[in-house]
């Protein structure tokens, strides 16, 4: 594997409603960081549309294998020659009234290779400032948990409140998985007290690196995302980080480095306790 090849990316953006400014940011972004030597770029959660509501998602959801927003990642997956795992895009559910949160991998030469649908939704009231979420009422969950191969190796793929279940990641971790990907859009109350704790937390209980690719700003229907988008080693170092706003991180996978971890500190060989 080549040095650009070990080079992976975090896109954040603060996503519109307006579906060709947000693609025409991504294709930027993804640009960008390519010329920075990214060979796997990560868009966040819902990086094509932001409505003033949920149900809006709805009138974009696509077939599976065919679509606007399929073609788009296809296309700058092959232009830029370079593996593109696009935050999530709706898809056709089998209920009609709603959509799968798809998570679509597409390789440097613009195929396909997996997909997962986001399996945990987040259904929450916060007190703090009297939001809730139902994200049931639009989305209906995966089943399953998804490990690709890659070159920058065993790929795990999750979506933002996946993250608050470590049994996922532990599957995942079990399934071969060295990496876990997981473009997400956090709250800013929920990102602020829990956000870097529990991206940091799946990378140490896994020795696996972590990259986190978020939303970070204000959105049209009230909503405010987190960000601090970042990439993290498996010991749980915060290697970079976008804090605010639009941007992208990138750092070079020392694959060696997790190897020497996993060998000499092998806390993952020591669990007494099953994961099915």
């Amino acid at each position: 594997m080549s040095d650009h090849k070990t080079k992976v990316a975090a896109i954040q953006m603060a996503t519109s409603p307006n579906v060709s400014a947000n693609l025409l940011e991504a294709e930027r972004l993804i640009g960008e960081a390519v010329e920075s030597g990214a060979g796997l770029v990560v868009l966040p959660e819902n990086f094509a549309f932001m409505g003033e509501n949920d149900r809006e998602m709805c009138t974009l959801k696509e077939l599976d294998g065919d679509g606007p927003l399929q073609s788009f990642l296809s296309q700058m997956a092959s232009r830029f020659g370079v593996w593109l795992i696009g935050g999530t895009i709706p898809m056709e559910a089998g209920d009609g009234a709603k959509v799968r949160a798809a998570s679509l991998v597409f390789d440097d030469q613009g195929e396909r290779v997996n997909r997962y649908d986001k399996m945990h939704l987040f259904d929450v009231q916060l007190v703090e400032n009297d939001e809730c979420y139902e994200e049931s009422n639009t989305i209906e969950p995966g089943e399953d948990a998804v490990v690709v191969d890659t070159p920058f190796g065993r790929i795990g793929l999750a979506v933002c409140y996946d993250l608050r279940f470590p049994e996922l990641f532990r599957k995942l971790q079990k399934m071969g998985a060295e990496l876990f990907v997981v473009p997400a859009a956090f709250t800013a109350i929920t990102g602020k007290a829990h956000w870097e704790i529990l991206v940091r937390a799946r990378a140490i209980e896994n020795l696996a690196f972590v990259v986190a690719a978020a939303q970070g700003g204000y959105h049209i229907n009230g909503r405010e995302t987190h960000g601090h988008s970042m990439i993290v080693d498996p010991w749980g170092t915060v290697l970079a980080q976008v804090p605010r706003g639009t941007g992208f991180v990138s750092i070079d996978l020392d694959r060696d480095y997790q190897h020497t971890i996993r060998r000499t500190f092998p806390t993952i060989e020591h669990g007494r306790v099953q994961i099915d």
